[in-house]
């Protein structure tokens, strides 16, 4: 795999909860993460990653490739693509593909891919003869399979397994063999030998010989359509480089996924995790917004947002993400594009638990506490359409809030408590798939990532390891809603857990480097995070609101002196006067939500009236977003906002 496909994956890699995983060890040895809280004795063995005993380096090295991504690349990158239209670019690419065909033949036969070898022998002759040259795909269109092959994966197949990871200098995430293999797969490019070059002191790069740097151009024509979403990406991850570290160990794995589903299937955690259908359609629309930063009086800081105003007079919604999201985050860009297609201008910002907010808008060290994080979110909210109204004093409109998980919460405490303060006030409260009690919703994550503790000790360790190769695997092709994910209830639900458990592990850092509490044993380094990383993970959320949270807001007049009064504090029950006394409040949830259980279905039914709730069967949680249906109802949730006055 190339590192633009690597790219382009990414995404897939993410939301399926792999890439969310950071570099386990440095050593090499499995990571070991103890299991608290839990009925059953036992341990949760991760599969090791590919040792990084130069983190420093690499970390360097990552922030000279974000920055010449984000820099150079992407501004050059948005002129190229103005210039060379898409069909353009796409057949640079196909003859930047063909003519590696050496290369790809010669690792198929070192391999022992016989068939492979054939086919992509097939695919050369076909595309330079009907393909003019390679610069069309006929072979494609023919069903003629790809069989991609290099010398990484070569020597791996020899029985080379990488030693250490090495982060490359705009190549990208590498290990000891793959560098080898990039020099190889370089040596066996035929345009290095196409004509004849001599070395001129004088000038320097004339060795590379005439026709070798059509090289650098297909590579900078791939490059110039993924550059926006590496950029993106590597905004809104906390720690983007441990995602990728260890990402990358699985992606270049030479062990065979079993698809074998063993067990039974649970529908709900099957269906979330379909919220990686729900994606922007527009490969163009997160780079169309604009970022800006509003002043948040109350921490001293700006606080980024990103915004897409309508031409003219329009609605505004605001979007709030689920538990540590980012305002560039897949679901936030989803559903900022869904409603400014359909009308409405789009205001996102950050998650209260995640980084960027925690660093710029929050009054407290570490989010846990609703009244106080409802309340910050709310100040931020109100600056930020201050900040726009000086700027567009006649296009912003009535506003919306809309909120999803962890943001849908937060978006229904601020409509409960919105009467008893002077701050922004809403026309309307769109809630998707809230919890109804944080506690519950905390406890059922740290279950989901216990769910393995089910598999036979002697078994585990490679049940885990599996499931993640079947994740690797899944990522390298074309999912679509209708694509049957080989996984059981205990793989499943384990993802869940995984991917939330690595958004705590983001939270506690963050909270920990701005204020040192003590809890942990390891010192916090920006530079070599593996050590405190491995002891972040062994806590639950549970050990979070009992070791970190707790301890904090008793020692502080914050209004919540014990557990309690967290839990209480974080359960919608207590602001049911408020909740009945709004009418612009919309709820839209799932019947088979994990977050939510019976009781807590039978109070949503029994607090708000049948316009304000709409209930779907299926979807687990936000796993149906891609569904037109539920799309119509969040619209229809906006749509009965008064037009904007017009001026």
């Amino acid at each position: 795999m190339t590192k633009v496909q690597f790219h382009r994956r990414l995404r897939v890699f993410a939301l399926m909860a792999l890439v969310v995983c950071s570099s386990f060890v440095a050593s090499g040895q499995p990571s070991v993460v103890a299991v608290t809280n839990s009925p059953a004795a036992g341990k949760i063995v991760l599969p090791k990653s590919v040792p990084d005993p130069i983190e420093p380096f690499n970390r360097v090295m990552w922030g000279f490739n974000k920055a010449l991504m984000t820099y150079v690349i992407k501004p050059t990158s948005r002129v190229y693509r103005f210039v060379v239209v898409k069909p353009v670019r796409t057949s640079i690419g196909n003859f930047g593909k063909n003519l590696t065909y050496p290369g790809r033949l010669i690792n198929n036969l070192l391999q022992e891919k016989w068939r492979g070898a054939r086919d992509e022998t097939y695919r050369f002759a076909c595309n330079t003869t009907v393909g003019i040259a390679g610069l069309f795909d006929p072979a494609t269109k023919w069903h003629i399979q790809k069989s991609d092959a290099d010398f990484g994966q070569t020597f791996g197949k020899w029985g080379w397994s990488p030693q250490f990871f090495i982060m490359l200098p705009l190549f990208g995430p590498s290990n000891d063999r793959d560098t080898v293999g990039l020099a190889a797969d370089t040596a066996a490019n035929p345009l290095l030998y196409v004509a004849p070059y001599r070395f001129d002191p004088s000038r320097p790069l004339t060795y590379l010989g005439p026709y070798s740097y059509l090289t650098y151009i297909v590579m900078y024509n791939d490059i110039a359509d993924t550059v926006n979403e590496y950029v993106r990406f590597s905004h809104a991850e906390a720690d983007p480089y441990s995602e990728i570290q260890y990402a990358w160990t699985f992606v270049r794995a030479n062990q065979v996924a079993d698809f074998q589903v063993k067990g039974k299937q649970d529908p709900a955690s099957l269906e979330t995790l379909q919220s990686v259908f729900f994606t922007f359609k527009d490969p163009e629309f997160p780079s169309r917004g604009q970022t800006r930063s509003a002043w948040i009086p109350a921490t001293g800081k700006y606080l980024k947002f990103t915004y897409w105003l309508q031409p003219g007079s329009a609605n505004v919604v605001y979007i709030v993400p689920g538990l540590g999201g980012h305002r560039l985050a897949e679901t936030s860009l989803a559903l900022a594009e869904l409603v400014y297609k359909n009308g409405f201008s789009a205001v996102v910002i950050s998650s209260p638990f995640n980084f960027e907010f925690m660093e710029h808008a929050s009054t407290a060290a570490l989010p846990a506490y609703l009244p106080v994080d409802g309340h910050d979110l709310h100040v931020a909210l109100s600056e930020i359409d201050r900040h726009l109204h000086k700027l567009y004093p006649a296009r912003l409109g009535h506003k919306a809030l809309l909120g999803y998980s962890m943001g849908a919460l937060e978006t229904l405490f601020i409509a409960a408590t919105a009467p008893t303060n002077s701050l922004l006030h809403f026309d309307r409260y769109v809630a998707i798939n809230s919890p109804v009690r944080l506690a519950q919703g905390i406890s059922k994550l740290d279950e989901f990532y216990r769910a393995p503790l089910a598999w036979p000790v002697a078994e585990r360790s490679n049940d885990v390891e599996n499931t993640f190769l079947k994740v690797a695997a899944l990522s390298r092709s074309t999912l679509t809603p209708q694509t049957s994910l080989p996984f059981s209830a205990i793989e499943s639900k384990f993802l869940i857990g995984l991917t939330f458990r690595f958004a705590l592990r983001d939270i506690i850092y963050s909270s920990q480097r701005r204020h040192n509490q003590g809890v942990l044993h390891h010192a916090i380094h920006n530079f070599r995070r593996n050590p405190v990383y491995q002891e972040i993970l062994q806590f639950s959320y549970q050990d979070y609101f009992e070791k970190f949270a707790t301890p904090y807001y008793s020692t502080r007049n914050l209004g919540a002196p014990t557990a309690d009064a967290l839990v209480t504090a974080g359960d919608l029950r207590t602001y049911e006067s408020g909740l009945r006394a709004n009418p612009d409040i919309r709820l839209i949830t799932n019947q088979n939500d994990f977050l939510l259980t019976d009781a807590d279905l039978l109070w949503l039914h029994a607090t708000f009236n049948p316009e304000e709730l709409t209930v779907f069967d299926q979807g687990g949680h936000l796993g149906n977003l891609y569904n037109p249906s539920v799309q119509k109802a969040i619209l229809a949730a906006l749509t009965p906002m008064r037009p904007p006055d017009l001026k």
